[in-house]
């Protein structure tokens, strides 16, 4: 390997800088500015491509589909991300790469492929399982390393230790296949920050951790003689005021269609002239009424307008008031809650639920990203 670079979930400048920590694991990192919105597919999609969100297409965690009427969220085809890989020229001339739990990788033009991907059963709960490319070199990780514990990945059972494991992996792997250059996200500091807030005990143990799991990559690009860059994708910052919730905004206005099934109210994409697909502080509203729900999510004073400087200001894209975030709801009695709304389902609910990380959906999220911000980078 002669280049591993580092994708660190949640590493804002501010986070090293409150800290007085702006050297970590021999690396002086100093401020960049974040793509707009600071989520995790935006962020990964920009550095795959060095393209803007408007030119590669993914400017959310989800994608909607005009064709099948419906969002998607966390789907992990690479072919979602439009444009040229910042790879191409060297696997053209011969040169290896690798994807280590970077999001829309499956099927991406690489040498090798680790993903989570589990399968969800019919009768309940999950196989615990990854996607890897090649199968050999995933045969061997395996083989060493054990089952890669995803309830520890997310959930309410979610560790910032369970970066350990991706990096157990991400060597297990390297060690049987290596590759010139390798992209490796680590989701360590993710947790706390959202779950407990930014700054906290919890929030300052998981930045203890990453700063171990960097001396350990650090150390071990040493010993192969390879280069090390990390870098941020997004900085988590306080949840102040209760969350906005679009849809039911959009709900009482007409626009957001519901079916009822056993009393339970289910979206109905078909016939709702707008829906407002949440992401943590963002919503992008969709349908053919688009214009009237901005006009009426924007006179509730509950929202901003994305700087023009992003390029998205005609997609639709809102952000929560500064200190709130957007909820995927569009219920105010829990009876009518779906069935997925307790759970950890990441797929079917239409938007990102970062109440996933406590038990049952039962918790106060005190963190949020998405807007603008200073991330941290090294060199």
């Amino acid at each position: 390997m002669k280049r591993l670079n580092v994708i660190a979930a949640g590493l804002g400048w501010r986070t090293l800088e409150r800290r007085g920590a702006t050297r970590l694991a021999g690396l002086c990192f100093s401020p960049k500015p974040s793509v707009f919105p600071a989520v995790t597919c935006v962020a990964q999609a920009t550095l795959r491509t060095g393209l803007a969100p408007s030119e590669h297409g993914m400017i959310s965690n989800g994608w909607w589909s005009e064709t099948l009427r419906k969002p998607l969220f966390w789907e992990q085809s690479a072919r979602l991300v439009k444009g040229r890989r910042i790879w191409a020229d060297a696997r053209a001339a011969g040169g290896t790469v690798g994807l280590y739990f970077l999001q829309q990788s499956l099927g991406e033009d690489a040498d090798a492929i680790l993903s989570p991907a589990p399968i969800h059963k019919h009768g309940g709960g999950m196989a615990m399982s990854c996607y890897t490319k090649p199968g050999a070199a995933a045969a061997a990780a395996q083989a060493k390393c054990g089952a890669f514990p995803l309830w520890r990945y997310w959930g309410p059972l979610a560790s910032p230790k369970v970066g350990r494991k991706c990096i157990d992996w991400f060597e297990a792997m390297t060690d049987a296949q290596d590759v010139d250059e390798a992209f490796l996200y680590l989701p360590t500091l993710d947790y706390a920050a959202q779950k407990c807030g930014p700054g906290g005990a919890k929030d300052d143990a998981a930045f203890a951790e990453l700063t171990r799991q960097l001396e350990r990559l650090a150390d071990l690009c040493q010993r192969r003689g390879c280069r090390l860059s990390v870098s941020g994708d997004y900085e988590i910052t306080p949840v102040t005021a209760p969350p906005a919730r679009p849809n039911v905004l959009l709900r009482r206005e007409g626009l957001f269609r519901v079916r009822h099934v056993e009393g339970r109210a289910y979206p109905d994409f078909y016939e709702s002239a707008a829906f407002a697909m949440c992401d943590h502080e963002c919503c992008v509203v969709y349908g053919p009424e688009r214009a009237r729900a901005l006009d009426a999510l924007w006179a509730s004073g509950d929202y901003e307008l994305p700087d023009t400087a992003s390029g998205l200001s005609d997609a639709g894209v809102l952000l929560a008031k500064r200190g709130s975030w957007c909820e995927y709801k569009w219920w105010q009695d829990d009876r009518e809650a779906p069935d997925y709304a307790s759970h950890v389902d990441i797929h079917n609910k239409p938007g990102y639920d970062p109440t996933e990380l406590f038990f049952f959906g039962r918790g106060t999220v005190k963190g949020t990203h998405g807007r603008a911000c200073e991330i941290a980078a090294a060199p």
